[in-house]
């Protein structure tokens, strides 16, 4: 190990691992948080089971992913040469020697295996969760994964039947204070109320359930103008309840982001398909393509902004970085979005601005690595530095005006 891996390759190793993977983590938190209120309101809505929102954050879990593992390989080695460099230990490995480009080998390594598994979540993983999540998305509308009974609401099921609760006991297993609505094809009404009822499954039809009453009352309303209601009582009852058919949901590829690779690929060639369906098809397949291509340019990008000026443990560079990955980003979307409608070439509006990236990290990289005393964000760090101290000097005077107003008066 020690020999292909020296002393120094396992330390830089350390230093960037560990800050990767807390901001992997913080990340992918964030973005699941963000969506997670979104999903238990629309659960809730819908009134499926509470189990359904850990199945769509699972699915969203690859395309979270895309966004956080580059974040997460930048910022991670980033933060570990920025601490080289405030500790001055960059200084003392220049000094004997050792170039960028050799103190970027482990940085480049873990990013080639974060590329691959990068090009194995757009390649396959994250349409076939898509195609998931939309599953269970239409299967929530659907009432295929059930529906919740609300305690104190009425609830309609099978459009024959209003049901309501007064309490709900054993997870839902137990309903009391029962009172159901129940119409027929004749016309014919039942008003039934109950002391409390259980859902019971049917072995011989599954699209069936039975609601078993246990010591009520029915009012049965006659149809027309002359029929008079009757009134029974019970001790059981057991009342049938038609559960929704549910259709087959459509096979996966209803979206451009539900299709792996090669069909995007053969999609985008196929002569016989509509122009629109190409050109989304080969938008999808080339934002997929710049994103994972970026991954290679952000060990550059986090060396140029990581080592602040001399004498300074300036922060801008953290700040930066994210600015600048995040607006890539929304640029590629942006740039997806008008070539799947065929406003612009997919090559135009996303492998240009990949081109003009490059060529802004390899220039912020080149004045970092090979200018003596060069700065990537000099300009940067020298309006912030001035920005701050006037900031400063400004809330002095506002908090030394404000003591001499509040002082007594002699």
């Amino acid at each position: 190990m020690s020999k292909f891996f020296p002393a120094i390759d396992r330390y830089i190793a350390r230093l960037v691992i560990m800050p990767m993977l807390g901001v992997f983590a913080l990340a992918t938190s964030l973005l699941v948080l963000d969506k997670l209120q979104r999903l238990l309101n629309f659960v809730a809505v819908q009134g499926g089971p509470a189990s359904v929102v850990v199945k769509m954050l699972a699915a969203l879990m690859p395309e979270y992913a895309s966004l956080a593992i580059p974040l997460g390989l930048m910022l991670g080695t980033l933060l570990a040469f920025r601490k080289l460099a405030i500790s001055s230990e960059l200084d003392v490995m220049r000094g004997v020697g050792w170039s960028y480009g050799r103190l970027l080998r482990v940085p480049y390594i873990i990013t080639a295996v974060l590329m691959a598994a990068n090009l194995a979540i757009v390649f396959y993983v994250q349409p076939v969760a898509r195609y998931y999540y939309e599953q269970l998305d239409y299967q929530l509308k659907s009432g295929a994964l059930g529906a919740s009974i609300k305690v104190g609401e009425f609830t309609t099921l099978a459009d024959k039947m209003a049901l309501r609760i007064e309490d709900s006991q054993d997870n839902g297993r137990r309903l009391q204070g029962i009172f159901a609505r129940v119409t027929d094809g004749g016309g014919q009404v039942l008003s039934i109320s109950a002391r409390e009822g259980t859902f019971l499954a049917t072995s011989d039809n599954p699209n069936t359930i039975i609601l078993r009453l246990l010591d009520g009352t029915i009012v049965q309303d006659r149809a027309g103008p002359a029929g008079t209601p009757r009134v029974l009582t019970f001790v059981r009852h057991d009342l049938p309840i038609d559960l929704p058919r549910v259709e087959a949901f459509r096979e996966r590829g209803g979206k451009e982001r539900e299709y792996i690779l090669p069909e995007l690929l053969r999609m985008g060639w196929g002569a016989e398909n509509p122009e629109i369906m190409r050109d989304a098809s080969v938008a999808s397949f080339n934002y997929r393509m710049v994103e994972v291509a970026m991954m290679a340019l952000l060990p550059l990008l986090a060396v140029a902004l990581a080592i602040p000026p001399k004498r300074s443990t300036s922060a801008l560079g953290v700040f930066v970085s994210i600015v600048m990955v995040v607006s890539y980003h929304k640029v590629n979307q942006y740039g997806s979005d008008i070539a799947a409608l065929g406003r612009v070439d997919p090559f135009v509006a996303l492998w240009v601005p990949f081109i003009l990236f490059a060529a802004l990290i390899l220039w912020m990289y080149w004045r970092v690595a090979h200018v003596p005393g060069g700065q990537a964000i000099g300009a940067l760090e020298t309006f912030a530095a001035k920005s701050g101290k006037l900031i400063g000097r400004l809330l002095r005077r506002r908090r030394h005006s404000r003591a001499m107003q509040l002082a007594p008066a002699e």
